[in-house]
């Protein structure tokens, strides 16, 4: 029984090793490259203008340093060559960077969700909120209170840690707990949640502009020459460059609701059943 049991951990941390070592380095090229074109397309003139444009650049470069932080040290580890395991402000080092960027570009891709929102409601004060001025506060904010609620991750990651999961964890059960409760919640639901209410409030809008433009040029159709309405070029533009950013944020709320929600209900168990 012993021997069977002993046979099944290293069999385990075989497997573990494997894909830290090779399917690693396929989602770090995939996202490294993903993000950096996102970035270099989102910092063109025209693009910088807008709010939700400038949410999703700040989120790729966070989503950058989150890949580069993370993923990194992942790889090393499948070598056995992950220094953030025996160097103590390493490890605290990567781990208040990696929870820091992940956290900043949740939040900013909700906030990028709440901006499309604004920009779909009928009311003119609503849409006036969404400016960029209001969208260099928002991330302003975001990184300050991210900031502050990681900050304790200096106190709480040790290296060279036995009795715990991971080499570079929390020393301590209370740290554990915090760390654990706050990026579930904090980084992963409450944004999750958050993006998926404004991104389906944002589709009602829609579809009700949809219907009142619909019904209205069917009342105000009149016959008459050269009465019909050319829509210039600058506003239909810019109607289909916020048709693109709604779509592309559609997107990866889904795909980021996919890919995250395992990991909090995961860290939400281990975390109560310890």
């Amino acid at each position: 029984m012993f021997s069977s049991d002993a046979y099944t951990i290293a069999a385990w941390n075989n497997t573990s090793a494997a894909v830290n070592r090779y399917f690693s380095i396929f989602i770090f090229l995939f996202g490294t490259i993903g993000n950096i074109l996102n970035i270099l397309v989102l910092s063109r003139r025209q693009l910088r203008t807008n709010s939700c444009s400038l949410f999703f650049l700040v989120s790729s470069i966070a989503n950058l340093i989150a890949i580069l932080s993370g993923l990194t040290t992942r790889m090393l580890s499948g070598w056995t060559l992950d220094l953030t395991n025996t160097i103590n402000w390493l490890c605290k080092l990567r781990a208040f960077v990696l929870f820091l960027s992940r956290n900043i570009a949740s939040w900013l891709i909700m906030l990028a969700a709440i901006d499309r929102w604004l920009l779909s409601c009928r009311s003119a004060r609503r849409r006036e909120i969404s400016t960029l001025k209001n969208a260099y506060r928002g991330i302003n904010i975001t990184i300050i209170t991210s900031t502050i609620l990681y900050g304790p991750v200096f106190y709480c990651y040790e290296a060279n840690l036995i009795n715990a999961p991971l080499k570079c964890y929390g020393k301590t059960i209370p740290c554990r707990l915090l760390n654990d409760l706050s990026y579930s919640c904090l980084t992963i639901l409450i944004p999750m949640l958050l993006m998926l209410i404004f991104g389906l409030m944002t589709i009602r809008n829609i579809h009700q502009v949809k219907n009142r433009v619909h019904e209205s040029s069917i009342i105000e159709l009149k016959p008459a020459e050269n009465s019909s309405i050319v829509e210039q070029p600058t506003q239909a533009s810019k109607k289909k460059l916020d048709y693109r950013l709604f779509l592309m944020l559609f997107i990866q709320i889904i795909l980021l609701t996919l890919c995250t929600l395992p990991q909090a209900i995961q860290k939400l168990y281990s975390t109560l059943i310890s």
